[in-house]
């Protein structure tokens, strides 16, 4: 038990859940700390329960004498005494510390949520759009403008190559990207926009420690900072139909040069007539 103790302050130390993708945010330290924690209290307190079961089991006990002692009968009554008292005032102070150490886990966590949720983003954050649409996430980057165009339902078509049904005629929509992959600068907050066309999608990047639903008709904000320059994977942890095992892409985080690069390779050509 006191080993397992031990080890406690070394696995809190580690950068990384060893069985966990390795951390590419900013903010992702911070939520692997506290799962140490709760984890490791968590098999501290598995281990504990269950030595006291099996000490229990194998306690030997002395045969009951029909004609035992008064006198020793009234010691043993004593040191039982002692010993509930004991086990009491042990018991009261796991519990209060228990109850401490998960109210600050509790507070922690509900600040660290409402971090990259609840409280906008800088105004320098690079503004991104996520769709989900069965079975497939599209990224939506605004222009030179700065700002993103119309889209209309009524234009959604994907083998024409208009996903999202964007509104050509609008100017600020001619020079909008849409990709299939997620580029982003290291370094740089993001502020992702999510959205859904059909049903509700998971947006899930397990090296981010970032998951948030996709709900049709309610446009939702998280925001966070990428650090760490890699691939990682972009899953949908909403079952969303026959093909929810197919909706799966992945964040490519790169400097900021490969990034303006990539922008610059994959913005729309003009196209006559776009204007009104």
């Amino acid at each position: 038990m006191s080993a397992i103790v031990g080890l406690i302050p070394l696995a809190l130390s580690t950068d990384r859940v060893w069985w966990m993708p390795s951390n590419g945010a900013l903010h992702g330290l911070a939520i692997d700390r506290l799962m140490w924690w709760n984890l490791a209290v968590l098999s501290a307190l598995f281990l504990l329960a269950h030595i006291l079961l099996i000490a229990a089991l194998f306690r030997s006990r002395p045969l009951k004498q029909r004609h035992s002692d008064d006198q020793r009968e009234e010691e043993s009554r004593d040191r039982r005494r002692k010993v509930s008292d004991k086990l009491w005032k042990s018991e009261l102070i796991l519990l209060f510390a228990l109850t401490l150490l998960y109210t600050w886990m509790a507070i922690s966590a509900q600040r660290l949520w409402a971090t990259i949720r609840y409280q906008g983003a800088a105004p320098q954050a690079l503004q991104v759009e996520v769709t989900g649409e069965q079975f497939q996430w599209y990224f939506r980057y605004p222009g030179a403008d700065a700002a993103f165009g119309l889209t209309r339902p009524e234009l959604i078509n994907a083998p024409a190559g208009n996903p999202l049904g964007l509104d050509r005629t609008d100017p600020h929509s001619t020079d909008d990207i849409v990709s299939s992959t997620l580029v982003l600068p290291a370094g740089r907050e993001v502020d992702l926009d999510l959205r859904s066309i059909d049903v509700i999608h998971g947006f899930f990047i397990p090296g981010m420690r970032l998951k948030q639903n996709a709900v049709p008709g309610m446009p939702m904000h998280v925001h966070f900072t990428p650090s760490t320059p890699g691939d990682y994977s972009i899953l949908c942890s909403q079952v969303c139909g026959l093909g929810h095992a197919r909706m799966q892409t992945h964040l490519r985080v790169v400097s900021n040069e490969e990034y303006l690069t990539w922008l610059a390779s994959h913005a729309p050509k003009p196209v006559e007539g776009a204007t009104r």
